[in-house]
């Protein structure tokens, strides 16, 4: 903390990461909507001009959320894939995804809606995809020609995909969408 001209100025440490990390509770405790950079500092206690260092809107800010959570799926799809025998890896990591949109409900509605613009945020972009590599390697690892990998991957993504929306959803529970995969 340092003075200047009799008032205390607060030096964050890691300023992008605790903007995130208030961005994420934000968007928890009431979805997109509530995630603005005002909010965002407040809860991260800096000024309300802070964030714009690190985000130049809004929407970059949410990318930002949304990409931490690609990376985050990524990492408990490879993990699960890693632990699983190479005939359980598919169903092991479609119940990984599951597990992530059951957890994660928030962050999951906002990584797969449609309220950012992929194209306009590369790492979000980026991160996106290499969270379907992991799929699409393991549908892979099981043989085929590039269309046929390519088709069941699709298969696969629209299935798990489809019953972690409806438990983001609340409209099945977990158990019941596990059911679906096996």
């Amino acid at each position: 903390m340092s003075t200047f001209g009799g008032k205390t100025a607060y030096h964050h440490g890691d300023l992008r990461r605790g903007l995130l990390t208030a961005a994420r509770a934000l968007l928890h405790q009431g979805g997109p909507d509530a995630v603005t950079l005002r909010e965002a500092a407040r809860a991260a206690g800096v000024s309300h001009n802070a964030p714009y260092r690190h985000f130049p809107s809004r929407d970059a800010m949410l990318a930002a959320v949304a990409t931490d959570g690609f990376l985050a799926l990524r990492a408990r799809l490879d993990a699960a894939r890693s632990a699983a025998a190479p005939a359980e890896r598919l169903v092991a990591i479609g119940r990984a995804y599951l597990g992530f949109a059951a957890q994660e409900r928030a962050a999951f509605r906002l990584m797969f809606g449609s309220a950012l613009d992929r194209a306009a945020h590369a790492d979000l972009r980026e991160a996106a995809e290499a969270a379907f590599a992991v799929l699409r390697d393991t549908v892979a690892e099981r043989g085929g020609d590039a269309a046929s990998i390519a088709r069941e991957t699709v298969r696969a993504w629209g299935l798990v995909h489809g019953l972690a929306t409806l438990v983001a959803d609340g409209q099945i529970t977990p158990e019941a969408a596990d059911t679906g995969l096996a």
